[in-house]
Protein backbone atom coordinates (compact mmCIF):
# COMPACT_ATOMS: atom_id res chain seq x y z
CA UNK A 1 0.00 0.00 0.00
CA UNK A 2 1.21 3.93 -0.73
CA UNK A 3 1.71 5.14 2.08
CA UNK A 4 2.44 8.84 0.97
CA UNK A 5 1.25 10.49 -2.20
CA UNK A 6 2.61 13.54 -3.23
CA UNK A 7 1.87 15.33 -6.84
CA UNK A 8 3.24 17.84 -8.50
CA UNK A 9 3.30 20.41 -5.45
CA UNK A 10 4.70 23.69 -5.53
CA UNK A 11 4.83 26.40 -3.04
CA UNK A 12 5.71 30.05 -2.94
CA UNK A 13 6.11 32.62 -0.08
CA UNK A 14 5.73 35.81 -0.94
CA UNK A 15 5.69 36.62 -4.62
CA UNK A 16 9.04 34.82 -5.70
CA UNK A 17 10.31 32.74 -3.34
CA UNK A 18 9.72 29.30 -4.44
CA UNK A 19 10.20 26.75 -1.51
CA UNK A 20 9.02 23.39 -3.70
CA UNK A 21 8.47 23.36 -7.34
CA UNK A 22 6.37 20.69 -8.62
CA UNK A 23 7.53 18.27 -6.31
CA UNK A 24 6.10 14.44 -6.81
CA UNK A 25 7.07 11.09 -5.20
CA UNK A 26 5.41 8.10 -3.20
CA UNK A 27 6.39 6.30 -0.22
CA UNK A 28 5.38 2.86 0.76
CA UNK A 29 3.97 1.28 3.49
CA UNK A 30 6.63 0.53 5.93
CA UNK A 31 9.59 2.27 4.45
CA UNK A 32 12.04 3.92 6.16
CA UNK A 33 13.37 7.17 3.76
CA UNK A 34 15.81 9.96 4.50
CA UNK A 35 15.00 13.16 3.21
CA UNK A 36 18.58 14.66 2.64
CA UNK A 37 19.58 18.59 1.11
CA UNK A 38 21.53 21.79 2.38
CA UNK A 39 19.93 24.22 4.04
CA UNK A 40 16.96 25.65 2.10
CA UNK A 41 16.67 23.24 0.16
CA UNK A 42 12.54 22.65 0.80
CA UNK A 43 12.92 19.40 3.27
CA UNK A 44 10.72 21.67 5.90
CA UNK A 45 8.66 22.81 3.89
CA UNK A 46 7.53 19.53 2.14
CA UNK A 47 7.27 17.65 5.92
CA UNK A 48 4.81 20.37 6.79
CA UNK A 49 2.79 19.93 3.93
CA UNK A 50 2.43 16.24 4.25
CA UNK A 51 1.66 16.59 7.71
CA UNK A 52 -1.05 18.71 6.30
CA UNK A 53 -0.10 21.90 8.29
CA UNK A 54 0.33 24.21 5.40
CA UNK A 55 -1.35 24.20 2.38
CA UNK A 56 0.79 24.66 -1.23
CA UNK A 57 -0.05 26.72 -4.25
CA UNK A 58 -3.42 26.39 -6.18
CA UNK A 59 -2.70 24.54 -8.90
CA UNK A 60 -2.89 20.69 -9.78
CA UNK A 61 -0.97 19.22 -6.98
CA UNK A 62 -2.40 16.75 -4.21
CA UNK A 63 -1.02 14.99 -1.62
CA UNK A 64 -2.46 11.45 -0.12
CA UNK A 65 -1.48 9.59 3.33
CA UNK A 66 -3.17 5.91 3.22
CA UNK A 67 -4.99 6.85 0.31
CA UNK A 68 -6.86 9.83 2.05
CA UNK A 69 -6.48 13.06 0.87
CA UNK A 70 -4.16 15.53 3.53
CA UNK A 71 -4.56 18.78 0.45
CA UNK A 72 -6.05 18.77 -3.21
CA UNK A 73 -5.24 22.03 -5.65
CA UNK A 74 -3.83 23.92 -2.51
CA UNK A 75 -6.61 23.30 -0.03
CA UNK A 76 -6.41 21.43 3.31
CA UNK A 77 -9.02 18.73 3.01
CA UNK A 78 -11.86 19.13 5.30
CA UNK A 79 -11.16 15.61 7.31
CA UNK A 80 -7.44 16.31 7.76
CA UNK A 81 -8.04 16.34 11.41
CA UNK A 82 -8.68 12.48 11.54
CA UNK A 83 -6.18 11.97 9.45
CA UNK A 84 -3.44 13.11 11.30
CA UNK A 85 -4.20 11.13 14.04
CA UNK A 86 -2.03 8.60 12.05
CA UNK A 87 0.57 11.43 11.25
CA UNK A 88 3.71 11.62 14.21
CA UNK A 89 5.59 14.72 13.84
CA UNK A 90 8.54 14.94 15.58
CA UNK A 91 10.49 18.81 15.23
CA UNK A 92 13.94 19.70 15.63
CA UNK A 93 12.99 21.68 18.55
CA UNK A 94 10.64 18.67 20.82
CA UNK A 95 7.52 20.65 20.93
CA UNK A 96 7.55 19.59 24.61
CA UNK A 97 5.83 21.77 27.20
CA UNK A 98 8.38 21.96 29.48
CA UNK A 99 6.91 22.35 32.99
CA UNK A 100 5.18 18.99 32.47
CA UNK A 101 6.55 15.27 33.30
CA UNK A 102 7.87 13.51 30.50
CA UNK A 103 4.53 11.34 31.21
CA UNK A 104 2.06 13.74 30.54
CA UNK A 105 3.77 15.52 27.29
CA UNK A 106 4.29 11.70 26.22
CA UNK A 107 0.57 11.29 26.94
CA UNK A 108 -0.22 14.22 24.82
CA UNK A 109 -0.05 11.58 21.90
CA UNK A 110 -3.80 10.19 23.47
CA UNK A 111 -5.81 13.78 21.99
CA UNK A 112 -6.95 12.54 18.77
CA UNK A 113 -8.59 9.80 20.64
CA UNK A 114 -9.81 11.21 24.06
CA UNK A 115 -12.33 13.84 24.66
CA UNK A 116 -11.24 17.63 25.21
CA UNK A 117 -12.34 17.49 28.21
CA UNK A 118 -10.54 14.85 29.93
CA UNK A 119 -7.21 16.15 27.91
CA UNK A 120 -7.51 19.62 29.50
CA UNK A 121 -8.04 18.29 33.13
CA UNK A 122 -5.05 15.93 32.34
CA UNK A 123 -6.82 12.97 33.13
CA UNK A 124 -5.89 9.63 31.67
CA UNK A 125 -6.88 5.99 32.02
CA UNK A 126 -4.61 3.46 33.26
CA UNK A 127 -4.52 1.86 30.08
CA UNK A 128 -3.04 4.90 28.83
CA UNK A 129 -0.56 6.09 31.21
CA UNK A 130 0.34 2.35 30.75
CA UNK A 131 0.80 2.55 27.26
CA UNK A 132 3.12 5.76 27.72
CA UNK A 133 5.19 3.94 30.23
CA UNK A 134 5.69 1.48 27.83
CA UNK A 135 6.55 3.72 24.92
CA UNK A 136 8.96 5.76 27.87
CA UNK A 137 10.96 1.96 27.98
CA UNK A 138 11.09 1.33 24.77
CA UNK A 139 12.68 4.83 23.59
CA UNK A 140 15.08 4.10 26.80
CA UNK A 141 14.09 7.17 29.43
CA UNK A 142 11.13 4.90 31.50
CA UNK A 143 13.44 6.36 34.66
CA UNK A 144 12.82 9.89 33.77
CA UNK A 145 9.08 9.53 33.95
CA UNK A 146 8.08 11.96 36.63
CA UNK A 147 10.95 14.69 35.71
CA UNK A 148 9.96 17.91 34.04
CA UNK A 149 10.39 17.51 30.82
CA UNK A 150 13.01 20.72 30.46
CA UNK A 151 15.59 18.90 32.50
CA UNK A 152 16.02 16.66 29.94
CA UNK A 153 19.22 16.79 27.94
CA UNK A 154 18.21 17.48 24.30
CA UNK A 155 18.83 13.81 22.74
CA UNK A 156 16.07 12.54 25.76
CA UNK A 157 13.87 15.11 25.04
CA UNK A 158 13.93 13.81 21.65
CA UNK A 159 13.15 10.50 22.50
CA UNK A 160 10.00 11.71 24.59
CA UNK A 161 8.63 13.35 21.30
CA UNK A 162 9.31 9.75 19.78
CA UNK A 163 7.38 8.00 22.49
CA UNK A 164 5.11 10.53 21.99
CA UNK A 165 4.50 9.69 18.56
CA UNK A 166 4.21 5.63 19.91
CA UNK A 167 1.35 6.54 22.27
CA UNK A 168 -0.69 8.34 19.39
CA UNK A 169 -0.31 5.40 17.17
CA UNK A 170 1.02 6.75 14.14
CA UNK A 171 1.30 4.61 11.20
CA UNK A 172 3.81 7.49 9.61
CA UNK A 173 6.14 9.50 11.60
CA UNK A 174 7.45 12.60 10.15
CA UNK A 175 11.22 13.84 11.59
CA UNK A 176 11.78 17.19 10.34
CA UNK A 177 16.23 17.14 11.52
CA UNK A 178 15.46 15.51 14.72
CA UNK A 179 19.03 15.39 15.40
CA UNK A 180 19.86 18.45 13.80
CA UNK A 181 20.84 19.92 17.50
CA UNK A 182 22.40 16.96 18.63
CA UNK A 183 26.11 15.88 19.49
CA UNK A 184 26.82 11.62 17.74
CA UNK A 185 25.84 9.75 20.90
CA UNK A 186 22.46 10.96 21.11
CA UNK A 187 22.06 11.13 17.32
CA UNK A 188 22.45 7.81 17.15
CA UNK A 189 20.18 6.91 20.05
CA UNK A 190 17.44 9.10 18.49
CA UNK A 191 17.65 7.26 14.55
CA UNK A 192 18.34 3.84 16.63
CA UNK A 193 14.87 4.47 17.89
CA UNK A 194 13.66 5.45 14.84
CA UNK A 195 14.65 2.27 13.37
CA UNK A 196 13.24 0.09 15.23
CA UNK A 197 9.90 1.06 15.44
CA UNK A 198 10.28 1.34 11.41
CA UNK A 199 11.28 -2.38 11.70
CA UNK A 200 9.48 -4.04 15.02
CA UNK A 201 6.11 -1.92 14.01
CA UNK A 202 6.13 -1.54 10.28
CA UNK A 203 5.66 2.48 10.97
CA UNK A 204 6.29 4.17 7.98
CA UNK A 205 9.36 6.43 8.72
CA UNK A 206 10.18 9.69 6.32
CA UNK A 207 13.15 11.53 8.15
CA UNK A 208 14.94 14.77 6.91
CA UNK A 209 18.41 14.33 7.60
CA UNK A 210 21.53 16.95 7.32
CA UNK A 211 24.48 14.52 7.12
CA UNK A 212 24.71 11.81 4.73
CA UNK A 213 26.25 9.18 7.08
CA UNK A 214 23.26 8.73 8.91
CA UNK A 215 21.57 8.38 5.74
CA UNK A 216 23.28 5.69 4.52
CA UNK A 217 23.57 3.69 7.73
CA UNK A 218 19.41 3.85 8.61
CA UNK A 219 17.71 4.31 5.48
CA UNK A 220 17.18 2.32 2.29
CA UNK A 221 16.40 4.82 0.43
CA UNK A 222 17.30 8.42 0.36
CA UNK A 223 15.61 11.22 -1.62
CA UNK A 224 17.59 14.30 -2.49
CA UNK A 225 16.44 17.96 -2.64
CA UNK A 226 18.10 20.83 -4.11
CA UNK A 227 16.23 24.51 -4.54
CA UNK A 228 12.81 22.98 -4.08
CA UNK A 229 12.89 20.55 -6.49
CA UNK A 230 14.07 16.22 -5.73
CA UNK A 231 16.91 15.51 -7.95
CA UNK A 232 17.81 12.03 -6.65
CA UNK A 233 15.24 9.51 -5.38
CA UNK A 234 17.13 6.02 -4.73
CA UNK A 235 19.44 3.48 -3.08
CA UNK A 236 21.50 5.50 -0.11
CA UNK A 237 24.52 3.52 -1.11
CA UNK A 238 25.01 5.38 -3.88
CA UNK A 239 25.67 8.35 -2.31
CA UNK A 240 29.37 8.81 -2.07
CA UNK A 241 30.95 12.13 -1.93
CA UNK A 242 31.78 12.24 -5.43
CA UNK A 243 28.27 11.75 -6.75
CA UNK A 244 26.63 14.19 -3.71
CA UNK A 245 29.43 16.60 -5.37
CA UNK A 246 28.07 16.10 -9.06
CA UNK A 247 24.45 17.15 -6.97
CA UNK A 248 25.37 19.93 -5.48
CA UNK A 249 28.46 21.13 -5.74
CA UNK A 250 30.32 23.56 -3.22
CA UNK A 251 27.07 22.62 -1.06
CA UNK A 252 27.94 18.84 -0.79
CA UNK A 253 30.04 19.80 2.23
CA UNK A 254 27.42 20.86 4.29
CA UNK A 255 25.90 17.46 3.98
CA UNK A 256 29.70 15.34 4.55
CA UNK A 257 31.04 14.19 8.24
CA UNK A 258 34.27 16.20 8.03
CA UNK A 259 35.77 12.56 7.47
CA UNK A 260 34.32 11.98 3.84
CA UNK A 261 34.71 15.84 2.80
CA UNK A 262 38.35 14.74 2.10
CA UNK A 263 37.60 12.39 -0.75
CA UNK A 264 36.00 15.25 -2.43
CA UNK A 265 37.96 16.22 -5.29
CA UNK A 266 38.85 20.21 -5.12
CA UNK A 267 37.50 22.02 -8.17
CA UNK A 268 39.25 23.46 -10.87
CA UNK A 269 39.85 26.65 -10.45
CA UNK A 270 42.76 27.66 -12.45
CA UNK A 271 44.35 26.07 -15.90
CA UNK A 272 46.44 22.92 -15.63
CA UNK A 273 50.34 23.17 -14.80
CA UNK A 274 51.25 22.81 -18.51
CA UNK A 275 48.34 25.50 -19.52
CA UNK A 276 49.75 27.61 -16.72
CA UNK A 277 53.36 27.55 -18.78
CA UNK A 278 51.50 28.66 -22.08
CA UNK A 279 49.47 31.42 -20.83
CA UNK A 280 52.32 32.61 -19.18
CA UNK A 281 54.83 32.15 -22.08
CA UNK A 282 52.07 34.42 -23.97
CA UNK A 283 51.33 36.82 -20.79
CA UNK A 284 55.09 37.63 -21.45
CA UNK A 285 55.33 37.81 -25.37
CA UNK A 286 52.57 40.08 -25.22
CA UNK A 287 53.65 42.77 -22.50
CA UNK A 288 57.42 42.71 -24.42
CA UNK A 289 55.24 43.95 -27.31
Amino acid sequence: MTAVSVKNLSKTFGKTNKALKGVSLELEESEMVALIGASGSGKSTLIRHIAGLIPGDNSQSRIDVFGSPIQTNGKISKGVRNDRREIGVVFQQFNLVGRLSVLTNVLMGVLGRASSFRTLLGIFTRAEKKLAMDALNRVGIASHAAQRSSNLSGGQQQRAAIARTIVQGAKLILADEPIASLDPASSRKVMDNLERINREDGVTVLVSLHQVDYAIKYCPRTIAMRQGEVVFDGPSDQLTPQFLQQLYGSESVELLAKEDQRELVPENTGPEPAEQETEGRRAFAYAAG
